[in-house]
């Protein structure tokens, strides 16, 4: 059967540390040039721009999942396919629970990921098998285009198969130019087939992580701007206190 790629985890400018050019028509128009059939919008503990995102992309011929990341007490979760905001700072268990309360599906986001809160690398509880596998998870994030550690993504490819979960993968897009690069192959090409390959077993991780220059795009035009923004702010507030 012929597979279709989707696109998983892209950050439009409500973000923090996204870049001024992530809105829903140029997100769109690249992820279209980048032949993706389908994206899935998740901010950072927010719906909104996926909301406006759907809409538009409707008009262009492009699917749109509604999506999070959501900070859970335990690390960052994706939940994708939901309607209303999920709170961050709860325990994951509880967040999965939410999710799928909505009829939403739950990834577990970049696992291994030692910058970013995640499950496995920066959270701080510690888990057996047992207790993973008993989450309730859908799938697992095996290739987060993102990562510096590229270790990570090839451990959470053998914690999907530990699991028996699928994996799924995106490029974490702040800035333009990666939408694509990291995708989700799955057979079909709406955002119900996707769907049902997730919960199937069908979908599966592909694509390439970050090039450097990409990297080096996103440090200079989001991360180091927010920095000086912050101390900015810093200054501000230390000399009206």
């Amino acid at each position: 059967m012929k597979t279709f790629r989707a696109e998983l985890h892209v950050h439009t400018v409500l973000s923090p540390c996204a870049g001024v050019e992530m809105i829903p028509p140029l997100i769109v128009q690249s992820a279209l040039e980048n032949k993706i059939q389908l994206i899935a919008i998740t901010d950072h503990n927010r719906i909104e721009g996926g909301l406006v995102a759907r809409e538009y992309a409707q008009r262009h011929g492009l699917d749109v999942v509604v999506g999070e990341e959501v900070a859970t007490a335990d690390g960052h979760l994706l939940a994708l396919f939901i309607h209303e905001v999920l709170p961050p700072g709860r325990p994951i268990e509880e967040t999965i629970a939410a999710v799928h309360a909505q009829g939403g599906l739950a990834i577990v986001a970049h696992p291994f990921d030692l910058i970013s809160n995640s499950l496995l690398g920066r959270g701080g509880r510690r888990w057996t098998a047992q207790d993973l596998a008993a989450l309730g998870l859908d799938g697992v994030e095996a290739l987060n285009g993102s990562l510096v550690r590229h270790v990570g993504n090839v451990a959470a490819v053998h914690l999907a198969g530990e699991l028996g979960l699928p994996t799924t993968g995106g490029s974490d897009a702040h800035h333009l130019s990666p939408i694509g690069g990291a995708h989700t192959r799955f057979p079909g090409h709406t955002a119900e087939d996707l769907r049902r390959a997730i919960i199937e077993g069908t979908a599966q991780a592909d694509g390439i992580s970050w090039r450097w220059v990409q990297y080096i795009s996103w440090i200079a035009g989001c991360l180091v701007p927010r920095t000086i923004r912050r101390a900015r702010e810093a200054v501000r507030a230390l000399h009206g206190a």
